[in-house]
């Protein structure tokens, strides 16, 4: 049995299946989901009618190109010390970013089985709860009236991780098994993110390589301004509205979890202002530093063109969607310098 992308015959799944949720019920048909990069995404179908959703990380599930962004290179250690914006993949950042959730009372979907041994099946799993409906955006687009209440959850939600917080950063407390933590700060780990992103596109993008000289001026001017911090909130990370699904009884459910960390709140809300657009108003915070703000929207900017046109590297199939990100983000960079 190979770890390849497809892997939906039924039958490779009966054994886990089985172990997540006793005898009695056996997969029927699967479904390999579309938007994940770095894991694949499975829903499989029971022979009662009802459903779970499986995360497999495996290298061959990883659209990435280089072994740098693959399956485990996640756990945000580069040069012996963490770094909290380096690729979030793997079981293990999985399992503590659910546990630290579910502390919290914050809705992801419910886990039934996580598997590292690799004894069930070739890849590390995790079998979670299929939650019926729509993700937020799709909702957002349907009938912006209806999600409003749903929005107002997800802002509560966002405040409880804001509230949690720690003198640290980093995706596990300094006291965690294998954590290592950083002697950066969070505005010297967004500089030099925000510099290599820029150096990446440039060397991809002329108008990108253009203005190379007067976006880096910018980020260092930024960071010049930004006073230091001594806490930090907890942040998803990633928290676009594809990554909130929404339950039968109207409740946001977040996935996509593995990045969660304890970093600056306005890194969350930076990527919040560029995902939800007009609707950011029912998430916005009236304690933000605008200083952090503005330096991480310019970092969030660069990292939405270097990234996709990275991912395009490989044989990510939605390239149309790639090329679209990169470009509205090249756009709104270089409009930061008017």
């Amino acid at each position: 049995m190979g770890t390849v992308r497809g892997a939906v015959a039924p039958e490779l799944w009966e054994g886990v299946v089985r172990a997540a949720l006793g005898g009695g019920r056996r997969p029927v048909a699967v479904e390999r989901l579309r938007g994940g990069s770095k894991k694949g995404v499975y829903r499989l179908r029971l022979d009662d009618g009802s459903g779970v959703v499986v995360y497999r990380w495996a290298d061959a599930e990883n659209y990435w190109p280089g072994a740098g962004d693959g399956p485990g290179a996640g756990n945000g250690e580069t040069g012996g010390e963490e770094d909290p914006l380096s690729p979030a993949s793997g079981l293990a950042l999985f399992e503590a970013a659910h546990r630290r959730l579910a502390a919290l009372g914050v809705r992801t979907p419910r886990l039934y089985l996580a598997d590292g041994g690799r004894t069930l099946h070739p890849a590390d799993l995790a079998v979670v709860e299929d939650v019926p409906g729509e993700n937020l955006e799709t909702l957002l687009g349907r009938d912006p009236r209806a999600a409003e209440p749903v929005l107002a959850r997800l802002a509560d939600a966002l405040g409880l991780l804001r509230e949690h917080r720690a003198p640290y950063l980093g995706r596990t407390a300094p006291s965690g098994a294998g954590a290592v933590p950083t002697s950066r700060s969070s505005e010297r780990l967004v500089i030099d993110r925000a510099l290599a992103d820029l150096a990446e596109g440039a060397a991809r993008d002329a108008r990108l390589a253009a203005a190379e000289e007067q976006l880096a001026a910018l980020v260092q001017a930024h960071g010049a301004a930004v006073r230091p911090r001594a806490e930090y909130g907890l942040v998803h990370g990633e928290l676009g509205p594809d990554h909130v699904l929404v339950d039968r009884h109207g409740h946001p459910v977040l996935i996509d979890i593995e990045g969660l960390m304890h970093f600056d709140v306005e890194w969350e809300h930076a990527f919040l202002r560029i995902r939800f657009g007009e609707h950011y108003r029912w998430l916005a915070h009236d304690g933000l530093d605008e200083q952090r703000l503005a330096l991480h929207t310019l970092a969030m900017r660069l990292a939405l063109v270097a990234g996709p046109l990275r991912l395009l590297d490989g044989d990510f199939p939605d390239r149309g969607a790639m090329r679209g990100i990169a470009e509205h983000n090249l756009r709104a960079a270089l409009a930061l310098l008017r």
